[in-house]
């Protein structure tokens, strides 16, 4: 962050300093006692279990300049506020609004599903350029994203946040902490489907980023997506659009992939054609690399510049598509950080272009889907068929709708055969452990395994415990 005292701190959130005004936040803002230093500014937040306030003698003890809380503390220069959290938006708007005058360039990036791997795309083809600030991982709330926006100081050229939303106006409010010169608009999904209602809603709050745009920005929007490109009307700002469609400005042709699944495609945009090998696993990461492109190229790079720095670009994030082989030759897939209908489709269309003995799908439930929850896991499970994955393994009671689907699908004839393993293709099992315990008797050499659920289902320990795992069967 650049440096400001704790007096222009309270001006900045409209709080009430306890303490020496002249003190000099030097470091990083943090919400984690533990993890301060010297110079930090600490952002004692409210929680569930614990308040932030109670650690505030932690904060003093690890050389902080400062914090902000709810109540002052001895030792401590403080800035009181009613609300941390609304206090660390108005820090991060008044900090965001100096780099921009300083020149800072921000990319605001919205979708149902790839904005982690679109962000993380995108952040390293900006650093081929200058100085950027894209952290890991999905900081897209409202606290992550002030988080990122304070994170950055006077060298950084550009700036990309992820914008998460959970509810209309909740991106009208991240913009309002960050107004992006450029808007990135990937899908319109089922995700979160049972808070917003229907997709129609959905639309109209990813939406909220190409309505905050300036008139002299960039709105970057996915013409594959009808709900996407019908946003186009909402923006003041350009808007380009990308695809596979002859008509889009900035489009792939030639789309293939190799054997480890990863596409190579040809760029074509601004009358430049150049040839791009993706680092990352699945045919759907082109439509991210295109979107991450169009970005760059309206933060002023060059066509051969971003397409190079896209094919030198490699996974970031954790837990999102992750492959990694074990010594005995099962190679795991890990791509439990979160998932919905499209995420999971595209997750089982990377796995079945995998080589291997046989591919095996453990899949938990998809949350937040509302009514359609029961409808859309026995769709994903008649999918997860007609894919021809060799073994589905469905995990949890909210999940079991994936395993009647898979059996009805089977049942009908249209695939889903039995593997090479002793199980028949389609099972269901209770809880992480047990699918462990199946998995370790039942995988063999060169299988293939990919783990997906929505985050609250913890199947990433069960990705962690396959790679820990002893030798195949």
């Amino acid at each position: 962050m650049i440096e400001l005292t704790l007096a222009e701190v309270a001006t900045a959130v409209g709080g009430e300093l306890a303490g020496d005004p002249a003190a000099v936040v030097t470091g990083a803002v943090r919400t984690d006692s533990r993890a301060l230093a010297p110079g930090d500014l600490f952002v004692a937040l409210p929680g569930e279990r614990v308040d932030g306030a109670d650690f505030l003698p932690t904060a003093g003890a690890a050389g902080a300049a400062g914090a902000l809380a709810t109540r002052p503390e001895p030792g401590l220069p403080v800035v009181v506020v009613a609300d941390p959290v609304e206090a660390l938006g108005r820090l991060a708007g008044a900090v965001h609004r100096r780099l921009v005058e300083r020149g800072l360039v921000t990319v605001g990036i919205t979708g149902s599903s790839g904005k982690t791997s679109t962000k993380d795309l995108l952040g390293q083809v900006l650093a081929a350029a200058g100085a950027t600030v894209s952290p890991q991982g999905s900081f897209n709330n409202d606290i992550g994203l002030p988080l990122t926006v304070l994170s950055a100081d006077a060298g950084t050229r550009s700036l990309v946040l992820e914008m998460g939303s959970r509810g209309p106006g909740h991106i009208a409010r991240l913009c309002r902490i960050a107004r992006p010169d450029i808007g990135v608009v990937l899908n319109v999904g089922s995700a979160h489907l049972g808070e917003f209602g229907s997709a129609e809603v959905i639309a109209t709050s990813k939406g909220e980023l190409v309505e905050a745009l300036p008139a002299d920005g960039t709105a970057v929007l996915n013409a594959d997506d009808p709900r996407v490109i019908g946003m186009a009307p909402r923006t003041a700002a350009r808007v380009v659009t990308t695809g596979l469609g002859p008509d889009a400005d900035v489009r792939a042709a030639d789309v293939d992939l190799d054997d480890a699944a990863r596409a190579r495609f040809t760029l074509v945009a601004s009358g430049e054609e150049h040839p791009v090998a993706l680092q990352v696993v699945g045919e759907h990461q082109v439509a991210n690399a295109l979107s991450a492109a169009a970005a760059a190229l309206a933060a002023g790079m060059t066509p051969g510049a971003v397409a190079a720095a896209l094919s030198a670009a490699g996974p970031r994030s954790r837990w999102r598509m992750e492959v990694t082989r074990r010594p005995d030759g099962v190679t795991v897939v890990n791509d439990a950080y979160n998932a919905n209908p499209e995420s999971m489709r595209a997750a089982l269309a990377a796995l079945t272009r995998l080589p291997g003995r046989r591919r095996i799908a453990v899949l938990g439930a998809m949350g937040e889907l509302g009514t359609e929850a029961d409808a859309e896991h026995a769709r994903l499970g008649r999918d997860v068929v007609r894919a021809g994955v060799d073994l589905l393994v469905s995990v949890g009671a909210d999940a079991v709708g994936m395993h009647t689907g898979a059996l009805a699908e089977r049942s009908a004839g249209d695939g889903g055969g039995q593997g090479d393993g002793a199980l028949d293709s389609v099972q269901h099992v209770p809880d992480r452990e047990a699918a462990l315990r199946l998995l370790t008797t039942e995988l063999g050499a060169d299988d293939v395994v990919l783990v997906k659920a929505s985050r609250s289902y913890g199947l990433e320990q069960l990705a962690a415990d396959l790679l820990a795992g002893g030798t195949a069967s």
